[in-house]
């Protein structure tokens, strides 16, 4: 059977289905949700994209959190095509993360580098919280799978921010900014792939069943 830490057993795939994921997905939902509103007020604030493509990341996730929490323990085929929303949804959020970005280093000028980094830090503490909370369900399906995925991601992202931060500081210019958002577009695409492939890998299994 499957054991509560996620992993794999046999051929048995973790689906969500205990107590803990529960527990743990909502824990990750307040936190996620209280970050983007944070985020997204510092990164108007600052005119910072980097910032607000994190904050878009925290608003991504805490739907995704909540739409994983809803499937569990549905057919297959309804978690998989919700994999598959939350997929394609990446997909489009990475685009608009990197042509928004682009506007504000060639139109709007130069974020301030001091906010990036201070809520950027209190970012990455929030982040690393969740993804501490989620690492032993990092195996799965689709569903559970997109969960840490997009964790990891807002992980990655934060650093990638006061990075940024310390670039925009240097350089008195914005393209340090363009340049992490790129990176972090990058990376939701590279994501949004990862999870698509295994939802449509699942659909055709529960077709083919």
């Amino acid at each position: 059977m499957v054991g509560c830490c996620g992993q794999n057993d046999g051929n048995v795939v973790f689906e969500g289905m205990s107590e803990a994921y529960r527990r743990t997905l909502w824990a990750v939902i307040l936190i996620n949700g209280v970050m983007f509103v944070v985020e997204m007020a510092a990164g108007f604030g600052s005119g910072s994209m980097a910032l607000k493509a994190d904050a878009l990341d925290f608003l991504a996730d805490t739907a995704t959190y909540a739409l994983s929490f809803y499937v569990i323990g549905k057919a297959a085929s309804v978690r998989a095509s919700a994999a598959l929303f939350k997929g394609i949804s990446l997909a489009l959020m990475g685009i608009w993360v990197f042509t928004s970005t682009a506007y504000q280093v060639l139109v709007a000028g130069v974020p301030e580098a001091d906010v990036m980094s201070t809520v950027g830090v209190l970012a990455f503490v929030a982040n690393m919280a969740s993804v501490g909370l989620l690492f032993r369900f990092r195996d799965g399906d689709a569903n559970v799978r997109s969960v840490w995925l997009c964790s990891r991601n807002d992980a990655i992202g934060n650093v990638a921010v006061v990075l940024a931060a310390g670039g925009v500081w240097q350089t008195g210019t914005g393209w340090p900014d363009l340049a992490v958002a790129g990176a972090m577009a990058g990376l939701f695409c590279w994501s949004s792939f990862q999870i698509i492939r295994q939802g449509l890998g699942e659909l055709r299994a529960v077709s083919a069943a």
